[in-house]
């Protein structure tokens, strides 16, 4: 009876090393919580929130020793709706990342599949949307500058340098996979960032063009990709942190460039504007302060001045946004949130950018809206 025992300890002990030593790894996020708008669509509204600020998420990721300082590395995620089981982007089980590709420890990272673009991985990290894991209701107006990381981009090739004493930049290509129209529903990015001891900066700049695909190109329409059906849209910006003590402060500049906009879909309502061209500047200042280990204050003023010249009429829409949230940790894992936002919206004229639209919820029927949640989040 001992000796059974013994075998089976060995037996155990020898799978948990297995396992810890095993190239794949299960990985996810969920966040859950309730949310408060003061008006959505007219009337105030309380919801349970999947996602009010960092987005659901479940994946798998790992990578094989080739050798020679080589590895062969590949990640699927898939974005859910906690309220439903739902998948977050359309009808794909993977519909956030799916890439696989060769790193080397010297010359960077190649990789092939759904992934990122350049103002996601160099730009975004500095902004108070897109930093840690992530803010969706203090996401830029529609996350017009996709810093909030709404989509991904399919069909592309990416590159990534290795950290060259602080310093890294990359590139990525979106195909159409479109035969005979090389150029339609294809996107490209480059970036660069750069960190030393307590300053960060980071810039970059994408394109896409024709993107209102729905079969086949960088984004897909029927998966909702992308709030804007435009022949061309180009993003750049710029930002920095710098950290003190447990004070942290930044500024984020980003540049969002619409032209000839078919329709828009703000957060699933979509309004038919077509012919149009909008111009957007985003200027954020974000900070945050620990407390203590456990508990930090975070906040954000965003100042958005837009540009729209189409058939509704020239107007100068503008939007000026102030977020604040207070977090507690758990554990390493487990943390809980309260977070409040308020935007104020005027300039629209009677274009569907007249009243505000906090990120994530219905827009007001008037030119301001408040949201606030309370939240649980648990890392895995």
């Amino acid at each position: 009876m001992k000796k059974t025992l013994l075998v089976a300890a060995l037996s155990g002990a020898f799978a948990v090393s297995a396992h810890a030593q095993s190239s794949v790894t299960l990985y996810g996020l969920i966040d859950a919580g309730v949310v408060y708008a003061n008006n959505a669509g007219g009337h105030s509204q309380w919801q349970q929130g999947s996602g009010a600020l960092s987005t659901n998420v479940f994946g798998l990721q790992g990578s094989e020793d080739l050798g020679g300082g080589n590895r062969a590395i590949f990640k699927l995620e898939s974005a859910f709706n906690i309220n439903n089981g739902g998948y977050k982007y359309g009808n794909d089980i993977f519909g956030r990342q799916a890439y696989v590709g060769l790193q080397n420890s010297q010359y960077g990272t190649l990789t092939f599949g759904r992934q990122f673009d350049s103002m996601v991985d160099f730009v975004s990290p500095l902004s108070f949307t897109g930093a840690g894991d992530r803010n969706n209701l203090a996401a830029h107006p529609f996350d017009n500058d996709n810093l909030g990381a709404s989509f991904s981009t399919s069909n592309s090739v990416k590159y990534t340098s290795a950290n060259l004493y602080g310093l890294q930049f990359g590139g990525q290509y979106s195909f159409s996979n479109q035969a005979g129209n090389f150029a339609n529903n294809r996107a490209y990015s480059l970036g660069a960032s750069y960190k030393n001891g307590p300053l960060s900066v980071g810039a970059g700049y994408m394109q896409i063009n024709g993107a209102d695909g729905n079969t086949s190109g960088a984004l897909l329409s029927s998966d909702n990709d992308n709030a804007f059906a435009a022949q061309r849209q180009r993003v750049y910006g710029a930002g920095a942190n710098y950290t003190f003590g447990p004070a942290q402060v930044g500024f984020v500049y980003t540049h969002t460039q619409l032209d000839n906009i078919g329709s828009l879909n703000i957060n699933g309502n979509s309004y038919a504007i077509g012919g149009a061209n909008l111009h957007l500047d985003n200027y954020e200042v974000n900070g945050r302060y620990a407390l203590t280990p456990a508990l930090s204050l975070a906040g954000a003023y965003t100042f958005t001045d837009g540009k729209y010249e189409g058939t509704l009429g020239n107007q100068s829409p503008k939007w000026q946004q102030v977020s604040l949230q207070t977090d507690y940790a758990l554990s390493k894992r487990t943390d809980v949130y309260v977070e409040g936002v308020y935007q104020h919206a005027n300039g629209g004229g009677d274009t569907p950018f007249a009243n505000a639209s906090i990120n994530t919820l219905t827009p007001s029927s008037t030119d301001n809206q408040v949201a606030a949640t309370v939240g649980l989040r648990h890392r895995f």
